[in-house]
């Protein structure tokens, strides 16, 4: 709550892959949503940053990309779940591109107040050389972004 008394948080956004990581996440988001009474939106973004080599290279396929699609309503339903366990209403919503990007996007064309999202802790050399979507949220973000390793 701010100092007037009113809650800060009305929308929170839990971006989410389904990893380990993104798990613990929703654990947080589910937490503070129940806590302020705010809704929640489980954002699933299926990455199509490389699907143009990969279609040449590895063959991607559309049983590939349903594959992903499956996986983020899984992703996504898991953060319904706990929210259903909390008391707190859950509405999926699935987006394909950049996932940086469309996190940014969607939580600026939706009034977000929070963004929650888990990282996979990658550092040095490697975390220079890709940057992570989570590190590039943060970064570009214009609402508060709470990472959980």
């Amino acid at each position: 709550m701010d100092k007037t008394g009113e809650n800060r948080f009305k929308k929170i956004l839990i971006a989410t892959d389904g990893s380990e990581n993104a798990e613990k996440a929703v654990s947080y988001g589910i937490e503070i949503a129940r806590a302020t009474g705010a809704e929640v939106y489980a954002l699933h973004v299926i990455s199509t940053e490389h699907a143009g080599t990969a279609r040449t290279v590895m063959g991607w396929t559309e049983a590939f990309e349903e594959y992903l699609a499956d996986k983020g309503e899984v992703a996504t339903g898991h953060v319904a779940n706990v929210g259903k366990e909390a008391g707190v209403k859950v509405e999926s919503v699935y987006l394909r591109g950049s996932p940086a990007e469309k996190i940014l996007e969607y939580a600026e064309g939706s009034n977000i107040d929070l963004i929650v999202m888990g990282t996979q802790g990658i550092t040095g050399v490697k975390r220079f050389l890709i940057g992570s979507v989570a590190e590039n949220v943060l970064r570009h973000s214009k609402v508060p972004v709470m990472i959980v390793r």
